[in-house]
Parts: structure tokens; sequence; C-alpha cells
């Protein structure tokens, strides 16, 4: 299978593009050579740090190897749909097959200005976006309570300290009640990311920063990223809870490890645990960084989930195939029974495939609504 998900591509992209160009063999081979390079850059990712996660390379390198990545992708694509193309016309006129030098040229310059839109798309900083969510049962007291998300910011040579601490000034500028993380932190071990992730410590709310864990935390020394980021002010909700109150009535916030977890010998999403000795009545928000079990929340009475890790899909048409590994759950609000999933777009984007046409990455500002 792996042969065939990197094989196809630089068939079609070397052998049925490149080669039938009028270039000259000086030209072609070494463009062939950079064409190979460009399409095992997890393999380069993984010899730079063990992992095809995080690749320690200078961030132009890395910029530069998605936008070609994603050119080869979208030039795959493209040249596959000009060949049925050029086959469905040779069987109408019943001649030859012919693709013109131009129509070739022109997928190329298509591909390789989609793959640059993805990335710049891909490595902004993202605007705030406003969401409001009515909640049966909310207390008075909490009408109107503001809470911000971000979610899988994926913070790597990619998304640097610059980029983080851009993020940091944007959400606590939105004037949140409380903040929350769901999960995908980073990609790299703390001594890899330890200068990065330190602008996380300049997020401030009135209630306070809550996160969980998400699937790459697990991927990099869980243990030591739980420990940092409880040092960084993150309150981690790894199966339990927090009551925020106002007078004599209150909200829970819940908070789950992730599904991957039992496969890294940690303990799994546990959400009997989380929500035990919960006050009763109260309206509990659950994070949870894969949206998957949300109708499991919903029958336990959950008001209100909030989820990542989909990174809304990246490309509008991939969504729906990422979707199906998420349960149909992949960007934006859902109503599953009497709760409210959100599934976030995403705040940043893993560095082994940073590409957004479509999908934009997002800040969240929740306004609670009493029902």
């Amino acid at each position: 299978m792996r042969l065939v998900v990197f094989g196809l591509p630089l068939l079609v992209v070397i052998l049925n593009w490149l080669w039938p160009l009028p270039l000259p063999l000086g030209l072609k081979i070494p463009a062939a050579v950079l064409v190979v390079v460009a399409a095992f850059y997890h393999y380069w990712s993984r010899l730079s740090s063990g992992s095809i996660f995080a690749p320690e390379f200078p961030r132009p390198l890395i910029i530069a190897f998605n936008w070609a990545f994603g050119a080869i992708v979208f030039l795959t694509l493209l040249q596959i749909a000009l060949d049925l193309g050029a086959l469905l016309v040779a069987l109408v006129t019943w001649q030859p097959v012919h693709i013109p030098v131009g129509a070739r040229a022109a997928v190329g310059g298509i591909a390789g200005m989609l793959a640059a839109i993805g990335v710049a798309n891909a490595l902004r900083v993202p605007p705030v976006r406003d969401v409001s969510v009515t909640i049966p049962g909310l207390p008075p007291a909490f009408d109107g309570y503001r809470l911000v998300q971000l979610t899988d910011m994926h913070i790597s040579r990619l998304f640097p300290a610059r980029w983080a601490r851009a993020v940091v000034d944007r959400t606590n500028a939105a004037g949140a009640d409380m903040i929350v993380v769901t999960g995908d932190f980073i990609d790299g071990s703390v001594a890899m990311r330890r200068a990065d992730v330190a602008p996380l410590a300049g997020l401030h709310a009135p209630d306070g920063v809550l996160a969980i864990p998400g699937n790459h935390e697990y991927f990099f020394d869980y243990a030591d990223w739980m420990q940092h980021l409880s040092e960084l002010g993150f309150n981690m909700l790894l199966n339990g809870h927090a009551v925020i109150t106002r007078g004599e009535t209150g909200l829970v916030i819940a908070g789950v490890t992730d599904r991957s977890a039992p496969g890294h010998g940690q303990a799994g999403p546990d959400l009997a645990a989380a929500l035990a000795g919960c006050p009763a009545g109260v309206p509990v928000i659950l994070l949870d960084h894969q949206p998957g079990e949300a109708r499991a929340a919903a029958a336990q009475g959950v008001a209100l989930q909030l989820s990542g890790h989909t990174h809304g899909g990246m490309i509008s048409g991939l969504d729906r195939l990422v979707a199906r590994g998420n349960s149909g759950f992949v960007s934006g609000r859902y109503d599953v029974g009497s709760m409210t999933l959100y599934v976030s777009n995403g705040t940043g984007l893993w560095p082994g495939f940073a590409l957004r046409l479509g999908r934009p990455s997002e800040i969240t500002r929740f306004s609670l609504r009493a029902g």
C-alpha cells in the first residue's frame, strides 16, 4: 500500500507530466530528482528527529517541502484528470490521444499555485471566530460567558515561538472568561520545543486556562509534557473536571485523555471518571480532543463538547474522507441529541502536510446563552 501511495504520484508526475515536456534532458533529470526528494519529505523528517511528526529543518526548508509535497499531490490529481479528458476526446473523435504542451504547463502552474495558497493559509495567525451556543439550564449568572478554544497548535519548527506569541496575544485580546486548549500542543520533545512553547505561559483569563492532551502529546514523552504544560500554567484535566462558580451556581468543565493513550501505556479516556463528583444539575462542557465519541458524551448528559483533531479536513473535498474516520464529525457545529458538538478547524497544523484550502484555521470564541 505504501508503495502505491508514494509510487503512483511519482509515476504520474515524472513519466506522464515532466518527461513529455519539450525540455532538455539536462533539466528533466535534475527536476525528476527534486520531485523524488520532495515526495520523500516524511522520510527525511524521520531522519532529522526520529519522528515524521517533527521535521527538524530550518523553517524555510519545511515551508518549501510542504509546498513541493502539496504541488505533487495536486499535480497528480490534475494530470490524471487531464489524461482522462484527453482519452475521452480521443475516443469521441477517434483520433490518437494528444495532450498539448500548453495544457501540461497549465496544470503544473495551477498545482504550484494551489500549493502556495494552501501553505500560506496554513501558516497565518488565525482570526477569532465567534460562535454562540445556547445551553439549556445554564444559570443566568453564566449567560454571556465567553470561552475561547485553541486546539491543534502543533508548535514546531514550522509554528515557532513568534507564531505562538502572536496566537497568545490575539487570544488574550479576545476577552475570554476562560481559555481552553483541546490538545495537540506540539510536535517534538520538551527539549526540542521548550523555547517555542514558552509564550504559552502568557495565556491568561479570569477563570484560568484549562487543557487536555491530544494524540500528538503521546508521541513525544507524554509524562514530561504533562509536567511541563502544568508548569506553564495549564490546568490539565486528565479524566477530571473543574467547577466554575458564580455565587451559588456553577458550570462544570470536564476533560478526558485521548483515545490513542492506551497504545502508549497511558490511561485512556474515561468520561465516567471525569464526571465523578460533579455537582448535580450543573451544565457540563466536555473537552475531548477527538470528536468520534460525541454520541456517548451526549448520552451522559454533556451539554457542549469541544473537540479538534480533524483540522477541519484541511482541504475542501478531503474533509469528507476525514469525516468518515471521525464518526461523521469534521468541522463546525453539530447537534448530537440534546448536546452541541463543536469541532474546531484547528489553530495550527501538523507540519507534515501544512496546507489549507477552504478550511481556515481559527481561534474560537464561544458566547454561552441560557436556554
